[in-house]
């Protein structure tokens, strides 16, 4: 009875991911990175994005008052479908946390809706662009204080 039930969660477990919202088979041919790099600026992403790589004149207005910074070293992988899914639903991951002035009233995204404006080859090259400006940082254990549990000592009485 126990390997049955046992076999019965592994079966489901394992059926979760291939449901119609899975990840799975959504694959993009390889873009040109380079032709990325001038499509970003040809699409005015740097009106409210900075990145590496990108440079902005000096006298350069942004459309927000704190552009929002892209690539840079996080505890986890920024995957290629994330950054897809960004630029084609940009409020489908907004937190809280975000400042009002990159989301509106309702807490979406202020940032335009490119997807008749984008063609697929444009956002696989934007997308192969910015995907290498994003990098992994381990957390390292020596960060974080370590606290001992600590039994209080019975006193004699």
């Amino acid at each position: 009875m126990r390997k049955m039930l046992l076999t019965g969660a592994v079966l489901a477990l394992s059926a979760c991911g291939f449901g119609p919202d899975s990840p799975r088979g959504f694959s993009l041919p390889d873009g040109d990175p380079e032709k990325g790099k001038v499509l970003f600026s040809e699409y005015r992403c740097t009106d409210c994005h900075k990145v590496d790589g990108i440079k902005v004149p000096e006298n350069h207005e942004y459309l927000i008052p704190n552009a929002v910074q892209l690539g840079g070293s996080s505890g986890r992988v920024t995957t290629y479908g994330e950054l897809v899914t960004s630029v084609i639903n940009p409020s489908h991951k907004l937190t809280r946390r975000y400042p009002v002035s990159i989301t509106s009233e309702n807490g979406e995204s202020r940032m335009r809706n490119m997807n008749d404006v984008l063609t697929v080859a444009d956002l696989i090259d934007i997308v192969s662009f910015l995907q290498p400006k994003y990098k992994v940082t381990p957390y390292r254990t020596s960060e974080y204080r370590l606290y001992e549990l600590r039994v209080p000592e019975k006193k004699n009485e």
